[in-house]
């Protein structure tokens, strides 16, 4: 059965459902990394993605848009030059009650009966103002980071803005994605 589109699973109103003794299995996250780049060296410039809404995140989207960010801050400027962190990480578990589509299927299916779901993925809730990843880049590199940023939201589901700060923790600016 294909994934179902993420806006299946981009609102959510319920309590988080993390309890592992209540289900067999815990999918695996596709979140590879949460780190990226040199974490030890000193940066001007952390440059923020910042959520302006409340949603949940899937743990592919989530791949895809570390994956998009390290990519353009690696061909752009070099793996040494910056540091790329992940805040936000896959807890809540998604469940979908699979339905039949086929000839006869109401003698096979159960419908609503024990309509519990099956574990199918993860997910990371997101409240406003909340940090979705940050990067962290000398001077000469922000617009490479405000981009790969942008490039990073795109993949995302909802709005985004992107916040730049000064390392000694003065905002600088502020720029809408």
């Amino acid at each position: 059965m294909p994934l179902r589109p993420g806006r299946s699973y981009r609102n959510y109103n319920g309590p988080a459902f993390t309890r592992l003794e209540y289900m067999n299995v815990k999918p695996k996250s596709k979140l590879m990394k949460v780190t990226m780049g040199n974490p030890n060296r000193d940066y001007d410039y952390r440059v923020k993605l910042v959520a302006k809404e409340q949603l949940q995140i899937r743990h592919n989207a989530l791949e895809a848009a570390r994956m998009a960010a390290n990519r353009y801050l690696t061909t752009k400027a070099s793996k040494e030059s910056f540091y790329l962190v992940m805040k936000t990480i896959p807890h809540q578990i998604l469940r979908e009650n699979p339905i039949l589509n086929t000839t006869h299927a109401d003698r096979w299916q159960e419908g609503m009966r024990k309509a519990f779901g099956k574990n199918i993925g993860l997910a990371a809730r997101v409240k406003p103002g909340s940090v979705v990843m940050e990067a962290m880049i000398k001077e000469d590199a922000l617009p490479i980071a405000k981009e790969a940023l942008r490039r990073a939201a795109s993949k995302l589901p909802k709005k985004y803005k992107i916040v730049i700060e000064k390392m000694n923790g003065q905002q600088k600016n502020e720029n809408k994605s």
